[in-house]
């Protein structure tokens, strides 16, 4: 089996949406990640929920844990308000790594060992021009491999 037996339709982003509407998105759609695109549907990110996560935390509560214990939970919702027209681009890392992706020929191993190197449970597929195909999540993968599975 290949990653284009498996592969699915997600949602995307661009770097131009505002992180509040990426993060919406994400959590409407029970999504592990997201994957970013450019202005021609190739993958140039694909963040892992957690990583999204931290687009919406203040820099210093995650440097200092005991800064994010003084937060009570009446005001844990204003970083929402907070977050007000910064958009994906500005949250991505400055360096511009390769996002994790595979091409729609690799086989179910080579999709597993990229998530578990990448630490992301979201894969994107590219075809040939690059542009993306869908992606493949950790849950998908794992019901296939569990299905092939004896016992």
């Amino acid at each position: 089996m290949q990653a284009h037996d498996i592969v699915e339709q997600l949602p995307t982003v661009r770097g131009s949406d505002l992180v509040a509407t990426a993060v919406r998105m994400m959590a409407e759609a029970h999504l592990p990640g997201l994957v970013v695109v450019d202005g021609r549907a190739r993958p140039r990110a694909v963040l892992p929920g957690t990583q999204v996560l931290r687009l919406t935390l203040p820099r210093a509560l995650l440097e200092d844990p005991a800064l994010a214990r003084t937060i009570d939970e009446a005001n844990a919702g204003l970083f929402w308000s907070e977050l007000g027209d910064l958009t994906v681009d500005e949250c991505l890392p400055r360096h511009d790594p390769r996002p994790a992706a595979v091409r729609p020929d690799a086989t179910l191993v080579e999709v597993a060992a990229l998530m578990a190197r990448a630490r992301s449970p979201l894969v994107a597929v590219v075809g040939p021009a690059g542009t993306l195909v869908g992606g493949i999540t950790l849950v998908r993968l794992l019901d296939v491999l569990a299905g092939d599975a004896p016992g």
